[in-house]
């Protein structure tokens, strides 16, 4: 799987990329905005399990962001069960040397579409933290909705924090 978002693709990963991630995920302005599953400081060792894990699931719901030369971010897909089998969350992370350039709101996007159209799935929803204005811009101009405000809903870093709710639903899905 490829998708060309302009000079980028969002592709799998591969064992190649491990230089390349602890280059960009090892920063904490990154890691600040994810659940603690991404590691602060991150590691070669960290980058190594993360890629063995990745590329051997199928199918695959959790890429790379790239340029023609190395992975600058990930993307991925968590897809629900049981009653919730047709919603998936959306969690996503950029270099960032490459922030304010749109390739967020493009890969986003990209990423939704394919969701719909590969997984059959009718919703795709995110959970920014509060504090994270830049991720609620990218949902806002990738064509997602605020849902609401979960209050108290996660502890980052010691600091129990809101959470914002986005979703897309699909063309054509009513409830």
């Amino acid at each position: 799987m490829k998708l060309h978002i302009g000079q980028h693709i969002i592709r799998r990963w591969n064992p190649d990329d491990a230089e390349a991630l602890v280059k960009y995920a090892d920063n904490p302005k990154i890691a600040i905005n994810l659940r603690d599953g991404f590691p602060s400081p991150y590691t070669m060792n960290d980058a190594v399990e993360f890629l063995s894990i990745v590329t051997a699931s199928k199918p695959a719901t959790i890429f790379a962001i790239a340029t023609r030369s190395e992975a600058i971010g990930g993307i991925g897909l968590t897809i629900e069960k049981d009653v919730h089998r047709l919603t998936a969350e959306l969690g996503y992370w950029l270099a960032e040397a490459y922030w304010g350039n749109g390739i967020m709101t493009s890969a986003v996007m990209a990423i939704t579409d394919m969701a719909f159209e590969q997984f059959g799935l009718n919703r795709v929803y995110a959970e920014p933290y509060i504090s994270n204005h830049a991720s609620a811009r990218v949902l806002e101009k990738a064509g997602f909705q605020l849902e609401g405000r979960l209050r108290a809903n996660v502890i980052k870093n010691g600091q129990v924090l809101d959470q914002l709710l986005y979703s897309k639903v699909k063309k054509g899905i009513t409830s």
